[in-house]
């Protein structure tokens, strides 16, 4: 009985050109992934504030994030509905053409996560109560350690950058 070589002697051509396809098909696929990350690798920038306790304060904030046409101007506004709350965000509001959502108090958790599927890659601004802007902090950053805003402290700001892929990033400012 004889052997067939025939098969045996495509193989060892055929090899190389397998081989070739594979690591194309593999490279194709890292760089599909690679692109990917960075296509989605934009952050949401989230700036959670106190209720002004005056309309100058207010108008400050619009004097800082009022210019729609800059870099980085704000999308969406969400304010808890107290008139304070609503007195804080109006002027900023008005001055880049948007309505001021209203939402309820006490839940950070659902708050952050709606606030980062409907914006995601955007700027928002939260105008919050005293007890409620470090918690809405804590949600968005993912960590517990948020100082509180002491009584007489209108003037801070935390600012929540949250990467898409990544651990959040907080900093803590005053206006």
């Amino acid at each position: 009985m004889k052997k067939d070589y025939v098969g045996l002697k495509r193989r060892p051509f055929l090899m190389p050109i397998w081989l070739a396809a594979i690591g194309a098909a593999a490279i194709l696929v890292v760089v599909g992934l690679f692109a990917w990350a960075w296509s989605t690798a934009d952050s949401t920038t989230v700036i959670v504030i106190r209720n002004a306790e005056t309309g100058a304060r207010a108008e400050r904030l619009a004097q800082m994030f009022g210019d729609d046409r800059a870099p980085g101007a704000i999308d969406a506004i969400y304010v808890q509905p107290t008139q304070r709350g609503r007195a804080t965000a109006a002027p900023l509001a008005t001055r880049l053409g948007l309505s001021a959502a209203a939402v309820g108090g006490g839940d950070a958790r659902a708050l952050a996560k709606r606030v980062l599927a409907d914006h995601a890659g955007g700027r928002i601004l939260i105008v919050a109560g005293r007890h409620d802007v470090p918690l809405i902090a804590a949600a968005l950053a993912g960590t517990a350690q948020v100082p509180p805003v002491e009584e007489a402290d209108f003037g801070t700001m935390f600012i929540v950058g949250v990467p898409r892929i990544g651990r959040p990033n907080i900093l803590r400012a005053h206006y």
